[in-house]
């Protein structure tokens, strides 16, 4: 298994810590060449110490560090270019860079809201905008398709009380995934969302605001990472040929997919509008609404490690 990646490159942001350095390590273990981007920065985006990625690439077989934040003009370019440059290619891209500013929307502040947007919706964004013209052309001229990764948040499906804006940003990834996915699809490069339930930086900076939150904390606190890497290495692999357009959850050893957004009830409203047939329709589309359970309601269970 330690070729299965062999002579593929490979971008990872956020890759010098957490999730994305488990996946780091992992993509280089299996053989791929990884550049690592990643500015050091806090989890809350403050600037913190770039000599972090330096000592993750280390870390990682093969590895090339890249300290700057995928967000800012010109770092997706030049990302992509240092790649294509060091490795000859760009197979596989991870956007898991990622910050949290906790705060409901009831207490909320526009600014950051904006940083929150910025590093984890604009970033992927400006990635995969710089990537996927030069994977495109890789396979024009013959070499095996690529595979793209953004790592989401069950907080982005479901909803979590205190962090609107970084649901909201996640949701926006997730919905970014499927564009994508779609837009590449007669290309045979892939493009699926993992959705992660590890101990990482974000999980440790959750404050819980009762016993069962708290106990949603201390699940997922015993999650490795490990078990994240190894789902999103096969997704970059070629068994995973034709797997796209998807979102995947993992929580320790389980691993799920998500059902996406569908219609599955339907009334037809009259002609007129009359409040007590719109209120009948309704009715019966009731038994299909969401209720308001957040991925902490859903996930508040023994994970399998």
């Amino acid at each position: 298994m330690q070729d299965l990646l062999e002579q593929r490159g490979a971008i990872v942001t956020g890759g010098a810590r957490g999730i994305g350095l488990a996946i780091a390590q992992t993509l280089g273990l299996l053989g791929a060449r990884v550049l690592i981007v990643d500015n050091g920065a806090a989890i809350d985006g403050e600037p913190e110490d770039p000599a972090v990625t330096e000592l993750a690439a280390l870390r990682v077989p093969g590895a090339l560090a890249m300290a700057a934040d995928v967000a800012a003009p010109g770092v997706a370019a030049e990302a992509v270019a240092t790649a294509v440059r060091e490795f000859g290619a760009l197979d596989i891209v991870v956007n898991n860079a990622a910050i949290v500013r906790p705060a409901s929307i009831l207490h909320a502040r526009r600014d950051d809201f904006e940083r929150m947007l910025q590093s984890n919706l604009v970033g992927p964004f400006a990635l995969l905008a710089a990537a996927t013209p030069v994977m495109h052309e890789q396979v024009r001229t013959g070499r095996l398709p690529g595979s793209i990764v953004n790592v989401v948040s069950a907080a982005g499906l479901y909803g979590t009380p205190g962090r609107a804006g970084y649901a909201a940003a996640k949701a926006g990834l997730a919905g970014l995934s499927r564009a994508v996915a779609i837009d590449l699809a007669s290309t045979g490069i892939t493009c699926n969302a993992v959705a992660p339930f590890a101990a990482t930086r974000v999980t440790r900076a959750f404050e819980p605001a009762d016993a069962d939150q708290a106990q949603f904390k201390e699940h997922a606190l015993h999650l490795p990472a490990s078990h994240v890497a190894n789902v999103v290495a096969w997704l970059v692999s070629p068994q995973a040929a034709g797997v796209t357009g998807q979102i995947i959850g993992v929580r320790g050893r389980e691993v799920f997919v998500f059902s996406q957004s569908r219609p599955s009830a339907t009334f037809f409203q009259p002609r007129l509008f009359d409040a007590d047939e719109f209120a009948a329709g309704v009715g019966e589309l009731r038994r299909e609404f969401a209720d308001l359970g957040s991925d902490l309601d859903a996930f508040n269970i023994d994970p399998v490690v």
